[in-house]
């Protein structure tokens, strides 16, 4: 009889295990991240875009939901911060036209995307000389310079994304594989403003840029967002061409693209001057408006001029390009997880006992836009910088479940990392370093303008070695994503999403909080890393 019993008992707890396959062992409950996430992703929030009925019913619900669970108002009496935006919706011409020994018309949209980032009825370039400029960068520190020589006032030039390191094993050129944020194509059209050039096109390639070309035709539609002031004069028109493009405009000047490309990966590359001038114009409808963060805080018990910042951006495209018959961009997992990421956390630290240091909970706008509500907290912060331990960002959780890493986007950036070690090891897992640095996502998410006033970033996410199928399957479900869904009306919520592998990542962001938030700790950033020297003047 006893034999029997524990036979019972035995096949009772092999059942139970295999019931609960896939579960997580946290206080995040799955309930409320995934009943947040399907309202956020909705198609009645429209895609959540700033400047839309989607925005006000995102900032409503957030608002309402901060209140529900006791958080208070974390920038004075209110939970918003204002962010001055200016909305250009341009209307380019169907054409790029390219005028020289063989004369041709580029195609919008199909062979090039335009847009501009003045806030002005009309901006044309008309038989602009064109150049073609390397990967359009000035960067000291490497002995590079692809403008050197040059003068581009009123140029059109044309350049490569990322950067010369990509496909270089060594680290110390540029940083080999890992983009530098001169790879970034916001820099690209910041620096080509500074030399004074009339338009810049980069060339799309998809290795080298991380996403496919329709993910630029996408985000070059439509109207776009910019901060009011962005404290330079940006180039007059500003874009993409595809590789074929760019490969036609090359054999028609009779030259092969290739080894040019080849030559502007080594030093001492010297730009091309490609036999055209370039023609287009650009309408705009101009419209100035404000958008918002969304701000809400735990107070701390001992220490309340202390801060732990967890952000989240709250927006995406809105209503944009109809792709198979859908025009609604719901941002399901970019960024409903990340939104909805942070009421779960909020909702389970609020159960726990205060923590002595404050926890804010900032959700920021425009972040498809270039970053634009964190930058505009950076420039404004609520609180101040030197008083911030730590900034723990979430954006584009994955749901295709457990995973056995936690890959860290910049690894080797900070002291955060070994609190992050110590709980993704009690779940049994490991870190590991982003596998695709060449996509430079350090650069792609809010936590770098926090990392830009010197405040330490934590960025990561399980992504690269599914628990039961592996790295393969991993891989393959990442570039799916990539090509199927990402920015595109596909990333939607439904009942087949696996949020195991969040609520695993979740618990982590959780216990690095609590304990940040418990303790008189001060995360450092490392020896090497670039934020260090704006750190150490902060808190002088």
């Amino acid at each position: 009889m006893k034999q029997v019993l524990i036979i019972v008992s035995l096949v009772i707890i092999f059942s139970s295990c295999k019931e609960n396959k896939g579960s997580v062992n946290t206080a995040i409950s799955e309930e409320t991240l995934r009943a947040h996430l399907e309202i956020l992703a909705s198609d009645s929030f429209e895609g959540r875009k700033p400047f839309t009925e989607g925005e006000k019913k995102t900032l409503t619900y957030l608002e309402n939901e901060a209140k529900k669970l006791g958080l208070k108002p974390g920038n004075g009496n209110s939970y918003l911060q204002e962010v001055p935006l200016v909305e250009i919706h341009g209307h380019p011409s169907d054409t790029l036209h390219l005028t020289g020994k063989n004369n041709l018309s580029l195609k919008l949209g199909e062979q090039f995307v335009a847009f501009t980032q003045r806030a002005e009825d009309s901006v044309v370039i008309e038989n602009s000389e064109v150049v073609f400029c390397g990967y359009g960068i000035v960067a000291p520190e490497y002995n590079w310079n692809d403008y050197e020589g040059l003068d581009v006032k009123g140029k059109t030039v044309i350049v490569l994304v990322n950067d010369p390191g990509l496909g270089n094993e060594d680290s110390t050129f540029f940083k080999g594989n890992a983009m530098t944020y001169y790879g970034r194509w916001t820099y690209k059209y910041e620096e080509a403003a500074r030399q004074g050039a009339a338009a810049i096109f980069i060339v799309h390639e998809t290795t080298m840029a991380g996403y496919p070309y329709n993910v630029v035709q996408g985000a070059g539609s439509g109207a776009k967002l910019n901060l009011r002031s962005i404290g330079y004069e940006p180039v007059r028109i500003q874009g993409w061409l595809s590789l074929d493009a760019t490969k036609l405009i090359f054999s028609s000047a009779g030259m092969d693209l290739q080894p040019i490309m080849q030559a502007a990966r080594k030093p001492g590359f010297k730009p091309v001057s490609l036999p055209y001038t370039a023609s287009m114009m650009i309408k705009n409808d101009v419209k100035e408006d404000v958008s918002q963060n969304v701000v809400a805080i735990i107070p701390g018990s001992e220490t309340p001029d202390e801060y732990i910042i967890y952000s989240a951006h709250w927006d995406h495209f809105g209503i944009g390009a109809v792709v198979n018959g859908d025009s609604i961009y719901n941002g399901a997992e970019d960024n409903a997880t990340g939104t909805a990421a942070l009421l779960a956390i909020a909702e389970s630290m609020m159960k726990s006992d205060p923590p002595k240091r404050t926890i804010v909970f900032l959700w920021v706008t425009a972040e498809e836009q270039g970053l634009l509500g964190s930058a505009y907290y950076a420039a404004h912060p609520i609180f101040p910088p030197e008083k911030t331990v730590a900034n723990l960002n979430l954006d584009a959780m994955h749901s295709f479940g457990l995973t056995n890493d936690f890959s860290l986007i910049g690894y080797g950036q900070s002291e955060l990392e070994n609190i992050v070690k110590k709980y993704v090891e009690q779940q049994g897992r490991y870190v590991l370093p982003d596998q695709q640095p060449e996509k430079g996502s350090f650069f792609r998410s809010d936590h770098f303008n926090f990392a830009k006033i010197g405040i330490p970033a934590l960025y990561g996410k399980g992504s690269a070695d599914h628990k039961e199928q592996g790295k393969e399957y991993a891989t393959e479900q990442l570039k799916r994503y990539n090509t199927e869904r990402y920015h595109q009306p596909a990333d939607e919520y439904n009942d087949t999403f696996d949020v195991s592998g969040m609520l695993q990542d979740l618990d982590v962001y959780l216990q690095v909080g609590q304990e940040l938030g418990s303790n008189a700790q001060w995360p450092k950033w490392k020896e090497g890393s670039e934020f260090k020297s704006v750190r150490e003047k902060g808190r002088q």
